[in-house]
Parts: C-alpha cells; structure tokens; sequence
C-alpha cells in the first residue's frame, strides 16, 4: 500500500513538474511573438547593420568610475582600441587584439592589452593562467555579433526589466557551448544587457545613453554599467569613438 502511495506521489509530481515547464513555455511564447532569430537580426539592424557586424577596428574614449569598499575612484582618461577576428569560437575567449588604458591624474592605473597571442600589463607580460582568467570577464559582448554565424544556437527566454523597460532575453551559445545571455529593448531593439558567468561571479553590464555619428552606421553605448554578482563594480562613459582606423601592432604590445 505504501509502495503505491510512493509511486502515485511521484507520478503527480513529476507531473506538476512538466505542467509548470509546459507553463512556462507557453508564457514566453505568448510574451514574445518573434522568434530569436528575428529579435537578433533587428538588434543587429538597430546597431549598425554589417557594417557594425563585421568591424575591422573601434577606438573608444571617455571616462571611468570604480567602485571598491564604499569608496569611488575616477579616472579621467579611459581609452580602448580594439582588432576584430572574423570569426569567434568561444565567446569568453581573448581573440584579436584588445589595449585598454584607464588614467588617474595623467597617471596610468592600470593598462592591458593582448597582441593576439600574448597579455601584457603594466608589469610585463602575463603568464597564460592569469591572462585568461582576466580575459574570461572582459570578453562576452562579442557573442551578439556572431549569433546568426554557423555553429551559434539561439534560445529565447522569459523577458527581463533592464532599466525600467521591458527587454526580450537571448541566450546565444557559441560552437564552444559557452553561454551568454542578452537583453535586447522590447520597443526599438537596442542591446541593452549582456550577461555571463565568470570567476569573480555573475556578470552582467548595462548599456545605455546610446549615440552615434553621421561617419558611421554604428549605435554606440555612452555608458556602460559593470555589475559582479549584482554589485556595480564600474560605470564607463564613452564620448567618442571611431570605427576601421588603422591601429599599429605595436600599440598591443608592452615592454
């Protein structure tokens, strides 16, 4: 009798379990009318088109806040320059080169860059290990332009708030199975999050006060809001960017 009690108990829950799953589907179906697919290519579209797909350079300045221990830092001058690859296997993986500068007082906090092989810092270059355990938290975002490339499986998910609007998440797996999750504006189809799982914990930044100029076909975010476990870690304001100038290797190298 009890071993009947047993089973019927299994039976309901396992049920309950489907029904809720079942549940759940059918609510993102309803919420969402278009399919990932469709709300990737109307994200790219609202970046940029190919053009901001297939990049081959992009300069950006601006200015930083970091946050640690209650206290603020702010540095005046914070710079990056960035080499694209083509093609991306892994989404968290350093490829193609990458220099970032952020100055305090015209003095430098801290620079990192990677030639497309190795990573140097202020104190050389990088032993293997440490250069991608760093890389693995700055590289993620890239995962939104690839996601219509052979080997990427797109799943839409339930709908996320991201700075107070409605916004369709996305998670892209690359061919690596590695696996970022974006939040793409349910009204104009901006990217407005990206999230990811890293070593200091779950990542996610926030994309805002986008801008653009009349050079290029390209929307970029003014601000950028880093989060660790929900804890804002960073803000970066950019006030100017520029897309394909042609960057010397040299600039990627520390000595």
């Amino acid at each position: 009798m009890l071993k009947k009690i047993l089973i019927s108990s299994f039976c309901i829950s396992a049920l309950l379990y489907a029904c809720k799953n079942a549940s759940k589907d059918t609510q993102i179906k309803e919420e969402n009318k278009l399919s990932a697919t469709t709300i990737v290519q109307k994200a790219h579209e609202k970046a940029g088109g190919q053009f901001w797909q297939q990049p081959k350079s992009l300069t950006l300045k601006g200015h930083a806040i970091f946050y640690k221990n209650g206290k603020e830092s702010k540095h005046e001058i914070h710079l990056m320059w960035r080499v694209f690859e083509r093609s991306k296997q892994n989404a968290h993986k350093a490829n193609g080169k990458v220099r970032i500068a952020s100055y305090k007082k015209k003095t430098p906090v801290f620079i990192v860059t990677y030639d497309g092989e190795h990573t140097y810092d202020l104190n050389g270059k990088q032993e293997q290990s440490d250069a991608d355990a760093r890389w693995a938290s700055n590289f993620g975002y890239g995962a939104i332009r690839h996601a219509l490339d052979e080997g990427y499986i797109l799943q839409l998910m339930a709908n996320d708030t991201v700075q107070e609007k409605v916004a369709y998440t996305i998670k892209v797996t690359d061919p690596n199975q590695g696996e970022t999750f974006f939040g793409i504006d349910k009204q104009d189809f901006k990217i407005v999050k990206v999230a990811f799982q890293t070593s200091r914990g779950w990542h996610h930044r926030e994309y805002s006060d986008f801008f653009s100029k009349e050079d290029y076909a390209w929307l970029q975010a003014g601000k950028v809001s880093l989060f660790y476990d929900g804890k804002l870690s960073n803000e970066v304001f950019w006030n100017d960017f520029e897309v394909n100038q042609i960057l010397p290797d040299g600039l990627f190298v520390l000595k």
